[in-house]
This record gives C-alpha cells, structure tokens and sequence, in this order.
C-alpha cells in the first residue's frame, strides 16, 4: 500500500516529508519521493527528489541536494503502472503541478489518449500522470487551482488519495479522496496530510478525516473542505491517540471496518500488479512449472484462503481447462495424497505462517512438486520455501475476520488462472482483453457496494435475531456461500451454514421456516434461473430470503416476499471478488448490532501457528 504525507508549514519541511514517509515504510514500498515549492517571487518552483529502493536512497538524494520550501508533499510507492524505476516514482509534475496518488485511475488510457491529442507529452508508464497533465490542461485554458481539482475530479473512475502542489499558489496544497483513505492534521500555524494517522503523529494529535468524494485546500491556518458536490463541509476534528498496534482505526469503529473499506484501494494495487495495463493482459512472474505440460494443480488453504482456492477451481477448470484438485491444509497431509510427477502445488495463505498450511507444502515439496505461494508478507515462511511467490498487496490486517486478505487473494488467483489458459492456448487474446478489463473495473464495482452499507445496517437488525441462518449459492458463488457463513458465525456466534444452491433439495430444505434467514447469492450470470427456483422454494415453505444480485437479476426473479440488495452489474468472471462484499458487510454490521468482539472474536487468532 502506498504512503503519502503532505505538509503546508512555517519553516523547511524536507527533512519532516521524509522522516514522515519513514513511519509510513509498513505499508510496504519499492520507490519513494518528495516535491517542494521552492519559492520565487509570483510563482513558486517545483522542485523533487526521487529515489527507487528504501527510503535511505531518498534521505541521500535529499541530503547531497536540499530542496528549500514550507509547502511540499511526499511519497512512498508500490509498483503498479510501470516498474520501480526514479521515472515512475512519485510526485509526478508538470511545470505547474507536482502529485502524489494512492490507489488507481481505471479510465487512465482513455484521458492520456485525449490528453495526448492535445500535445500533452508524458515521461512516465503511470497512471498517475495522467492526473498531473489534466489538471495542468485546466490551468492552461485559465482555470484556478480549485477550479482545475473541481472539473478533474468527476473525470475519474477509480479509487484514489491524492495531495497536489500548484506552482502559482505557494501558500496552500490541495488534495482529494475517493475510496481511499486520507487525513487532515491540525498544528500551530501549520496544517498537515497523510494517507493514515500514522504519518502524522509526530506532528499532531488533531485529526479529521476526509469523507468518499471530499477535496480540500489547505493553508497554514485553516482547511477548506468539500463535498463530491463542490459544496463546504465541515468534518470533525478528533484528538488521536495512538495504541501499541501499527496501524490506527482510522474515522471507524472497527480495524474490521476500515479494512472492509480499504479495499477499492487494495485490490486496485493487486489487480496492478498482476497485469499490464497498457497492453491489457496479464503479467506474471514466469512460472516455476510448464503449463501446458501440467495434467493437474493442487491447490491447498485454510479457513478463508480455503474458501478462494474453491474459486480459483472453477476459474482455473474453466478458463485453462485444467483439473485442480482443491485440499483443506490440515486434512492433506494425512491423506498421503498421491502427487503427479513434475506436478504443482499452489498455497494460499494470508500470514505465510499457518502451520498446516506449512506442513501440506512440505509434504508437496517432498513429493518433487513444484511450489506457488499466495501470501500476503514476503517476509513469511511459506513465501521463502516457495518456487514463486504471488504476493497479496493487502497491507496489514490486524482485523482477525480476513477482509481485504480474501479479496486481493482472489484479484491473484483471477490472474493465474487467465495467466493458466494463455499458456495453455485455451482462451483467445480477445479473451484474455475481456477478462483483464472486467479486473481492472472491480475496485469501483467494489466501491459502489460499499455506497449502499446503510442498507445492510438496517438488515442487520432482523438478522441478529436469528439463532440459524442458512448462505446459498451456485458456481463460484457457493464458495462465497461459505465464506458468507464463515464471516458471520465468527463475528456474530449465530449458526450459519452455506450450502450448492442445488443440495437443499438433498437435506437443508428440513431446516426451512419463518425463524431461518436464507442469504442467496445470485448473480445473473447462466445459473440464475436454477437458483431463482430455489429461491422460490424457500419462500413457499415460509423461509425468510435475502438476495444479492444486480438490478437486473432482481428483475429478473421478480418475486415477493424477499429482501433484494442490489449490486453493481459486474462480468460474471469477476462477481465473486465483488460478491464478497456484501457479505463481509452483513456479517460485519450483525455483529456490530450484537455487540460481539469484532476485530478478535472469541477463541480465534489472526494466524493459526499450532496444529
């Protein structure tokens, strides 16, 4: 996850940028810069420092030339559009406009495409460049600095954090939000900015956070906040103490919470850093095994990360026409599984740590297989007994329910599998441009439900009555039928249970009546029909329905009697990455109402390091 720090201050803030980039470093990063407005009469220079690598590259960089000024931004990057070079690290700049991004801008090709007919010349493969140039274009044809963030703001698709300098306005910085986090300081004659608390607390405890949609222009004594209508709005401001733990909670009540939230932002970075946006295909690293040698691929998880090795089956089968066999970690092992020769393994694991998970490798490894990893920290044990590593760009979880961890799982697993079926020749490169943009356009999909969490608030109060609840679901939705009632009997301690839409009829259809809430999932994609008809089976023997499908899929089912929360209208392919959503934030709000132990529920552990 990318940092960014911003400072409007009284005296030089070099030295500050970068010292507040270094409490941003476990964010994770592989480039990082400052951009300061050197002052000059009228206008000011925009003056930059940017290094690949650690952070001490930059303090070189800064220290062998200081730039001078009071007002200046900074910047850690993860690598997504473009590699880890000085060209593509951040703040980007024009002659009159220097900004740092968290997060992606989705619509990028088609606005340079535009801004390039306009004789805008860009030196970098970012993204974030293209922001840079737009708000310059605005500039050109006479606009003001709030006029320019004012018209490029509703041209975006994506999710994004951003802190701007203007040459021509020495005295303010101006910065914007949308489903990415970013916090406004409060000091003496001084204001500040940060993607989190963390950046800022060695400066000030007065914060406040800016809401989805929010712009503002800070000066040394003040913040000039907008809504996404350009209307003034206030925001409060909170003192901020920070605890033992890493990362703050930000403006909500639960780790749980913002993690849900973070997520348009960190499942933009993997989706990133698992393709080639410009070419519109998918780049991962070269694979430790020959694809099209391979007669089968075994995938092997715990808990959650289980629950999106299931998916990547149907993913893998369909797209690469390639047998997975999908393994519980702690049943694998024992079985003494009989493994192909010259065969791959791929495990799934958010910490790198779990024990089973670890112990299913080994064996792997012992029968010559080849090793793929999906984790989360580098750093792990799984990760360094890998071939390959398929890193998660999650950021910390401190949340023990996996949120943002299952997500960007699957962002990886997506891409293996189009990654599988290239190799494999069984999808066309037509093919592959579909699947690769139906990726790119989750994070605001993703952004989109998260609009809607009021009405999950309000579902939550009938469902934390229930002692039952059934979670029903075909294709890739059963998995997330399963992780569904994994989420809410770890949060909430009611009985759930997810069930294949078409096993009720085989047993679950006997725990149906008034008393039991049964959440569908159902995307309109080619198995609707089938699990409408359940659904209409629930509701003739007095069963309580609540249905998650796109407007067009609530058309659709037509029917009574049910509660229908709609959803963003997504490619079938990627609506169990969307699909996920709603139910953390149904499981989430159930638990709030209950008044449950959200971030550590009874009896569980972020990382299961015993067997």
């Amino acid at each position: 996850m990318c940092g960014i720090v911003g400072i409007v201050g009284r005296a030089e803030v070099a030295h500050r940028l970068v010292e507040g980039l270094k409490r941003l470093e476990y964010r994770g990063y592989d480039s990082a810069g400052i951009a300061i407005l050197r002052e000059n009469g009228v206008n000011a220079q925009i003056e930059r420092r940017r290094a690949a690598g650690k952070i001490a590259n930059l303090e070189a960089a800064v220290a062998a030339e200081p730039p001078r000024g009071r007002v200046g931004i900074g910047h850690t990057r993860w690598a997504t559009h473009g590699a880890p070079t000085v060209s593509n690290a951040h703040p980007h700049a024009t002659d009159r406009v220097a900004i740092v991004h968290n997060g992606i801008i989705e619509n990028y090709r088609e606005l340079k495409d535009e801004l390039i007919a306009k004789g805008r010349r860009f030196e970098s493969e970012t993204d974030t460049e293209v922001v840079a140039q737009m708000l310059t274009d605005y500039l050109d044809q006479g606009m003001s600095a709030e006029d320019a963030m004012a018209h490029t703001m509703p041209r975006l698709v994506g999710a994004f954090a951003f802190a701007v300098l203007f040459a021509d306005r020495s005295d303010i910085l101006v910065c914007a939000r949308r489903s990415s986090p970013l916090a406004i300081g409060y000091g003496e004659g001084e204001m500040y900015l940060g993607s989190d608390a963390q950046a800022l607390a060695a400066m000030t405890k007065r914060i406040s956070y800016l809401e989805e949609g929010d712009w503002a222009v800070l000066a040394r004594d003040r913040a000039a906040i907008h809504d996404a209508s350009g209307a003034a709005v206030e925001r409060p401001i909170r003192t901020t103490e920070l605890s033992g733990a890493l990362v703050g909670k930000g403006n909500y009540r639960h780790y749980m919470e913002k993690e849900i939230h973070e997520q348009p932002e960190v499942v933009g970075y993997t989706v990133m850093g698992t393709i080639d946006a410009n070419a519109r295909a998918v780049k991962l690293p070269k694979l430790p095994f020959d694809p099209a040698q391979l007669s089968r691929l075994t995938l092997v998880a715990c808990g959650t990360a289980f629950h999106a090795a299931l998916i990547a089956k149907y993913w893998i089968e369909q797209l690469a026409r390639l047998p997975v066999e999908v393994d519980i970690a702690s049943e694998f092992r024992y079985r003494a599984a009989a493994m192909p020769k010259g065969g791959a393994a791929v495990f799934v694991s958010q910490s790198g740590e779990t024990l089973d998970t670890l112990a299913a490798l080994r064996y792997c490894r012992s029968q010559d297989q080849r090793i793929l990893s999906v984790v989360n920290v580098p750093e792990s044990t799984i990760a360094r007994e890998s071939d390959l590593v398929l890193r998660t760009l999650a950021g910390p979880e401190i949340g023990v329910a996996s949120t943002k961890a299952f997500t960007t799982q699957l962002v990886v697993l997506a891409s293996l599998a189009i990654d599988l079926a290239r190799a494999r020749g069984t999808i066309d490169r037509a093919r592959e441009m579909a699947l690769v943009d139906a990726l790119t356009h989750v994070p605001s999909h993703i952004a989109a439900v998260l609009q809607s969490r009021a009405r999950f608030k309000a579902l939550s109060h009938k469902l934390a009555e229930a002692r039952d609840v059934l979670y029903l679901g075909r294709g890739t939705s059963y998995p997330i039928a399963l992780e569904g009632a994994l989420k809410l009997k770890e949060l909430s301690y009611i009985h759930a249970e997810g069930y294949a839409a078409g096993e009720m009829k085989h047993g679950p259809i006997a725990l149906i009546d008034e008393d039991v809430p049964v959440i569908v999932i159902a995307p309109p994609d080619e198995l609707f029909e089938k699990t409408a008809s359940n659904i209409q089976e629930v509701i003739a023997r007095g069963g309580r329905v609540v249905m998650f499908s796109d407007a067009k899929g609530i058309e659709r089912f037509g029917g009574t009697g049910i509660d229908a929360i709609a959803t963003p209208a997504v490619d079938p392919f990627v609506a169990p990455i969307v699909y996920a959503v709603p139910v953390q934030l149904l499981a989430y709000h159930t638990a709030d109402v209950k008044g449950t132990d959200v971030d550590q529920p009874r009896n569980l552990a972020k990382s299961v390091t015993v067997e």
